[in-house]
């Protein structure tokens, strides 16, 4: 190899590091100002200068009101408790729907998985009227009922794992059958361990949209018992005087962090059912 061409892949590579650096810096720095505004005073919140760290430091306090003030352990719970309902739910009902999609044959397949795609196209705030009339008229508003049964049939979820399925081999479907399994202990014995990596993908993104919705939430609930950590935060809003933007910001912080251990302990499964979903 040339000297000109290992300094061109040299140069192409610090050029595209630099890119991954500067997209990374831009993407962390909310939660970088997040973080520092949990550590300050109200007066140093609002000085015209900027200092990461700040000159008093008055963490534990903004903590302790964003922990006593309201009661965010309650919303924690509430937030995990919707969620992983809402992803069991959508196991239970997009695996057997994407199994079928992928590995049966029978009319109508093609224009179903269109209307899977057609599903995607359309934003969930546009059915929340329908949503909102439906369990009015069923007696469900303010209850945990209304903040999972929306949700619980996803397009996306039949999508990804869709496309996942459509890479396990014919063959160990085919086999199964000869050992006398039928359709559905397919699936769940041997298409849903199988399919690990586009679950845990499916999880990530399922559990991240669900803990961080405050759109559907302020329409469904008004009882702070069942509030979930992104309506709860509410609580510490003061559009007037904003001394609680320090608390706010810790229990924001406090909402965040479970995301981010999460998305850290599946990070190797995501990115396997991202990469092998993308292939087909």
């Amino acid at each position: 190899m040339s000297a000109h061409r290992r300094r061109s892949r040299v140069a192409g590579r610090i050029a595209r590091h630099a890119l991954l650096v500067v997209s990374a810096a831009f993407a962390l720095l909310p939660f970088v100002w997040m973080v520092s505004l949990s550590l300050k005073p109200p007066d140093e919140i609002f000085q015209p200068d900027f200092h990461l760290w700040p000159k008093t430091f008055h963490g534990v306090e903004n903590y302790r009101v964003a922990l006593t003030a309201a009661p965010m352990l309650r919303f924690l719970l509430n937030g995990v408790f919707v969620c992983a309902v809402i992803f069991a739910l959508q196991l239970v009902i997009c695996v057997p729907c994407a199994y079928a999609l992928a590995k049966l044959r029978f009319r109508g397949r093609d224009t179903l998985f269109s209307a899977v795609l057609v599903g995607l196209l359309v934003p969930p705030q546009a059915l929340a009227i329908p949503h909102f009339v439906l369990l009015y008229v069923f007696g469900l508003l303010d209850t945990y009922a209304a903040l999972i049964l929306p949700w619980i049939v996803s397009a996306f979820g039949i999508f990804l794992l869709r496309q996942f399925f459509r890479s396990i081999p014919d063959e160990i479907i085919h086999a199964a059958r000869l050992d006398g399994l039928g359709e559905f202990e397919i699936i769940w014995r041997i298409m849903m361990p199988m399919s690990a990596p586009a679950l845990a993908a499916f999880g990530i993104f399922s559990v991240v949209a669900h803990w961080n919705d405050l759109f559907w939430p302020l329409i469904a609930v008004r009882s702070e018992d069942i509030s979930t950590p992104a309506l709860g935060i509410l609580l510490f809003r003061d559009d007037e005087a904003g001394q609680f933007l320090g608390p706010l910001m810790a229990g924001a912080t406090i909402i965040v962090t479970p995301l981010l251990l999460a998305f850290l302990f599946a990070q190797r499964r995501f990115i396997d059912g991202l990469a092998t979903t993308a292939m087909k």
